[in-house]
Order: structure tokens, then sequence, then C-alpha cells
């Protein structure tokens, strides 16, 4: 897969953010979700900037892959960090470039942006894959353990 195009999604991609989450979470942690409540999700990103920002990839103009990008304040940085979160890359266009399409774009974003003081993402611990990519792009391990108090459950 060599022409992958990186572009800002918009409501239009909204079905397509819904079906990558809803098939991110049964094949992570086989969890099936709500599909109303992540609907409802999803499209309240696009209603308030503030809660970030979806980026689709493309490959012969049919959406491929996905990420989500959320900010986290940090009082030690003075500044954002972006959080990558919900990562889905269609079973057919794995390996092929597209999460490090995503990355890079994101990444080139967050370095021209005053006030990002750097990218942040969690993976499972077994999903060894996955960090050796993240380790390719550059990213380090952290030394945190990461820790949840939910008020919502999931199916």
């Amino acid at each position: 897969m060599t022409d992958i195009r990186i572009r800002a999604a918009t409501r239009d991609d909204i079905a397509f953010l819904v079906d990558a989450n809803a098939a991110m979470a049964q094949e992570t942690e086989g969890k099936t979700l709500d599909r109303e409540r992540l609907t409802r999700g999803v499209a309240a990103v696009f209603d308030e900037a503030r809660r970030g920002f979806y980026r689709i990839a493309e490959h012969d103009g049919q959406a491929v892959g996905c990420l989500l990008v959320t900010f986290e304040w940090s009082d030690w940085r003075d500044g954002d960090w972006w959080w990558i979160q919900s990562v889905y890359v269609l079973p057919q266009a794995r390996r092929h470039g597209v999460f490090r399409a995503l990355y890079r774009d994101v990444e080139a974003a967050a370095q021209t942006t005053p006030g990002v003081i750097g990218l942040r993402l969690y993976v499972e611990w077994e999903n060894e894959r996955a960090q050796r990519t993240y380790q390719s792009l550059g990213m380090e391990q952290e030394h945190y353990h990461l820790y949840a108090r939910p008020f919502v459950t999931l199916g």
C-alpha cells in the first residue's frame, strides 16, 4: 500500500469511526460496545474541539484506518500532552504503513502546535507487536501503570 492519505475526519466519517471503534473493542478486549452510546460519543468529539479530533487514513479513496487525539494538561510542563487513542486499521490494511502514516501526521501537527509537549498512548502489556511499532517510531515506555475507576461499564 503506497499512497496512504491522511486527513481530518468529518461528521461524514462517523459511521466508519463507530464501526472501527466497535471492531477494535471486540478484537482487543472481547467487548461488544453499545453502538448507540458509541455513536453519541464519537459525534460528541465533533461538537466540541476541546474533546479532541480524529484522523482518517485513506487508500484509493477508501477509509482504512483512524485514530483519535485527546488532550491532557500537564502542570509540570505547562502544556498539553496529545493522547493517541481509538486506533484502528482494517485487517486487510495492516502491516502496510497505515498506522505509521497516521502517527507521522499527528506527530508533525503536534510539533508545530504551540503548547503541545508530546505524544502519549497506552497499549496492552501483551501487545508486543504494537509496542515494537511504537518504539520504532521513537516512543519510549514510561514507568507508569494506568489505574481507573470507571462509572460507565462496557459490554
